[in-house]
């Protein structure tokens, strides 16, 4: 009588975590930070959860609210940093500094940038630094209407200022044609542009975070004096 075979179970894996939204938005999130967020998309998240693509859309309707929620496990970093660094006593420094560190969070995923430019996020974290600049700007004596509408202003220039730069340096062709662009400008003659010949030596002057941070005093100022 032949020996009785060991029993082989019939699953060939363990069981599946259990799907949830934390879990989608954690790998895509991880998925960016390593390669980018052209890798995170619904089929190669949905093959790293070993389900279907059809399956994620209960935790995320689409990949512009996904996009949002990837903001917002971005903010973490900038909230903390807010927290370790302390803030500077005027009002208006304390809000450029937001901003500035907002866009430079950014610039490191010039793509998420792009994408923002065209979305709405809503997300907690979203909305704290909704509230915090609408805090800093009602502090600085803006009415309510203009802190409203200003706040729009704020957000949408730090994010187009790291769409731009962003893209400006993880792109060759993009950094040659600034360079080009600064070269003609730099040879233009005085008399067919005199304007330009003027202003010659200031256009391409100073670093990128001073005139980040020029860009946002003049836009608080215009925000100060609006009714």
């Amino acid at each position: 009588m032949s020996p009785r075979r060991e029993p082989v179970s019939r699953r060939e894996r363990p069981a599946k975590p259990a799907l949830s939204r934390d879990g989608v938005v954690g790998l895509a999130f991880r998925i960016m930070r390593e390669e980018g967020l052209e890798r995170v998309t619904m089929r190669r998240l949905a093959s790293e959860l070993d389900t279907g693509p059809a399956s994620l859309y209960v935790y995320v309707r689409n990949t512009a609210e996904l996009h949002g929620a990837l903001l917002d496990e971005l903010l973490a970093e900038l909230f903390v940093e807010s927290e370790t660094l302390g803030a500077p006593a005027d009002w208006r420094d304390r809000l450029i500094d937001l901003l500035s560190r907002f866009a430079e969070l950014l610039f490191g995923y010039p793509s998420l940038a792009r994408s923002l430019l065209v979305l709405m996020p809503h997300g907690p974290r979203y909305l704290r630094l909704v509230d915090t600049v609408l805090g800093l700007l009602l502090e600085g004596g803006a009415s309510p209407r203009a802190a409203a509408w200003g706040v729009d202003v704020l957000v949408a220039h730090a994010v187009a200022t790291a769409a731009e730069h962003g893209t400006r340096d993880e792109s060759v062709t993009g950094a040659d044609e600034f360079d080009t662009l600064a070269t003609v400008a730099a040879s233009a003659s005085a008399s067919d542009y005199p304007h330009l010949d003027r202003v010659r030596d200031e256009l391409f002057s100073g670093t990128g975070g001073e005139r980040m941070r020029w860009s946002f005093e003049v836009l608080l100022r215009g925000i100060e004096s609006a009714p």
